[in-house]
């Protein structure tokens, strides 16, 4: 049997974009012989992740998990919705999301994790459903959120299956009270942030950056007034900003007539003690994703009639 090396593994599987056991495989199967082993993958339908990794995934689902104190929400990409709706899809990110409530907050390390009931990690799992299903697809981000005490509420809207869905929030609130009336103010609040995408917690948490770009808007829209005028109407410009974009400050999409920051006040007595919200993740399918246009058919005919 030919000796196959860890540096002929990688090799294989950078040509093919095949999963490590697969490669190793290929190689024990055609005694070290590369090119065979290519030949071998693409036999057996396992050599097409490698092509399809430059195509735009910027559908697939979001998914949240949680345990106890923990939850974790994960985004995965695919090429087209119909992938969202596969069974394959589905489990593989499910169990991914699982992992990451141990498998830490960062992608680098969920991929290097055992993917469970698999002699392989989440990475490599992910090459062969890419060459099972046949479109490309991506772990794109993951977060999670802990309490001390308390709970870690959830919400997905566009829900496709059990906490698989188009929007994943997670909200954390801190306390040592009651966890039934807890849970309900949390998933209140979390279905909130689905609906308003604030971009921070409190002012303290808006990008230094944002905030500069707010703060020139209104002085250049109040240009040549007297300096402290014009102090004063950016002050109260970004007062106005930040009712808007930072949770605590917004109105209850529930209650307008209260700021979230007012609910949680008032949830005190229900709850038997005081209530914190101490963070929240929104993660929204393919936000930021350029995707690509469809082709316009038609003046594709037009232009080639002319020609």
């Amino acid at each position: 049997m030919a000796n196959i090396t860890a540096a002929m593994v990688k090799e294989l599987r950078e040509k093919t974009g095949a999963g490590m056991m697969d490669c190793k495989s290929a190689l024990n199967e055609t005694a070290g012989d590369l090119e065979a082993a290519v030949d071998w993958l693409r036999k057996k339908g396992l050599a097409k992740a490698a092509k399809k990794a430059g195509r735009v995934a910027a559908e697939g689902l979001v998914a949240v998990e949680s345990a106890g104190h923990h939850a974790a929400v994960l985004e995965v990409n695919s090429e087209t919705d119909f992938v969202a709706r596969n069974d394959g899809f589905q489990a593989f990110v499910r169990e991914a999301a699982k992992l990451a409530l141990t498998a830490g907050d960062n992608i680098e390390t969920l991929e290097a994790a055992k993917f469970p009931g698999a002699e392989t990690t989440v990475k490599d799992k992910l090459q062969e459903l890419i060459a099972t299903i046949g479109e490309n697809m991506t772990l794109r981000r993951v977060a999670k959120l802990s309490v001390e005490k308390g709970v870690i509420a959830s919400y997905v809207h566009g829900q496709v299956s059990e906490g698989l869905g188009k929007i994943g929030v997670l909200v954390a609130l801190e306390s040592a009270g009651d966890v039934t009336v807890l849970s309900q103010l949390g998933r209140q609040i979390a279905m909130h942030v689905a609906a308003t995408n604030p971009v921070a917690l409190d002012a303290s948490g808006v990008d230094a950056a944002t905030v500069e770009r707010e703060s020139n808007i209104l002085r250049e829209k109040n240009a040549g007034k007297p300096d402290h005028v014009l102090a004063k109407i950016v002050e109260s410009g970004l007062k106005s900003y930040y009712k808007e974009v930072t949770l605590l400050d917004q109105p209850f999409v529930h209650d307008s007539s209260k700021t979230v920051s007012q609910v949680l006040k008032e949830s005190e007595g229900k709850a038997g003690g005081p209530v914190k919200l101490t963070g929240f993740v929104r993660y929204a399918l393919g936000e930021g994703i350029e995707k690509e246009e469809a082709p316009d058919f038609a003046a594709e005919v037009a232009a080639a009639a002319k020609g």
